[in-house]
């Protein structure tokens, strides 16, 4: 069984030009985490730091190399990005090496299968059926949906009422449409075959908002093909029926200190300030 392609709603088609951009922003420092930056740990739960002497001394963590800017290849062949980052945070917290190891997206799950990695950091998402195949950490991001209404538009809030009497473009087909038309039945809804269509419609303006995946929406707003037409309205929707259960780690099935240790040190990661960090360095134009 191989995982599940990511859909074409997320970063696959992110441009090399909004890569480039991602990798000089800089780094910002803040603590606590400013506004945007999601959080998905309960900081009043305290997490039993993991014993050491039960945690192997390299953690070997499998990603692709192709999925910008979560994890992708450098011109020099250098790995970067949000996962690959994040993945060396955790083995820093724990004390122990790490290595980051790209194979292609279809073949990670054998990969674990076959003793070739211990955990999966590549953007997998936490579904029914993929938690029949392995286990998952606790979210490390969450996939909302998100409006984007061009620059000028007089709305603050994208309630139905708000929206009743607009033109909302949505990929056809999707969970985003769905949604729309379970809440956002009175809209004028403009189904578009694929995302560049949609997001093409907004910038000439044939429509007034667009509703779709808050992380590709991003970096389109940050990268150039929007040309500063647009920016987010609203806050995220982050329903799990419509939207999912966000991404996770994934490590075989029964690991359970492994599966444990990470979850420690990711929330470490969290109340240190340094996730908040990485999330605004890789993602200027935050989705959340």
């Amino acid at each position: 069984m191989k995982p599940p392609r990511r859909p074409a709603s997320a970063l696959r088609y992110a441009a090399a030009g909004i890569v480039a951009g991602l990798m000089c922003f800089p780094a910002v420092a803040q603590a606590p985490a400013p506004a945007g930056v999601p959080n998905f740990w309960n900081v009043e739960r305290r997490v039993e730091r993991p014993d050491a002497s039960q945690l192997p001394t390299t953690v070997r963590f499998l990603t692709t190399d192709d999925y910008p800017p979560f994890n992708f290849a450098t011109p020099d062949g250098a790995l970067m990005g949000f996962n690959v980052d994040l993945a060396r945070a955790v083995c820093a917290e724990l004390s122990v090496t790490c290595t980051i190891q790209p194979v292609a997206f279809d073949t990670l799950l054998d990969g674990l299968d076959q003793n070739k990695g211990d955990a999966v950091i590549a953007g997998l998402a936490s579904t029914p059926s993929m938690r029949q195949r392995v286990d998952f950490t606790e979210r490390y991001l969450g996939t909302p949906a998100r409006f984007v209404g061009r620059r000028g538009l007089a709305l603050q809030s994208p309630t139905p009422e708000q929206v009743a009497d607009k033109k909302v473009a949505v990929v056809a087909g999707t969970a985003h449409e769905a949604y729309l038309r379970a809440f956002f039945n009175e809209a004028g809804i403009r189904p578009y075959p694929d995302a560049a269509a949609a997001r093409e419609a907004l910038r000439k303006g044939d429509v007034d908002l667009l509703f779709g995946d808050g992380i590709g929406l991003a970096l389109w707003l940050n990268g150039t093909s929007s040309q500063g037409c647009c920016g987010f309205v609203g806050g995220p929707f982050t329903e799990s029926r419509f939207f999912g259960d966000g991404l996770a780690v994934a490590v075989k099935p029964g690991n359970d200190q492994l599966r444990r240790a990470i979850d420690y040190a990711l929330q470490r990661i969290w109340e240190k300030g340094v996730y908040a960090d990485l999330y605004l360095r890789w993602f200027p134009v935050g989705f959340y």
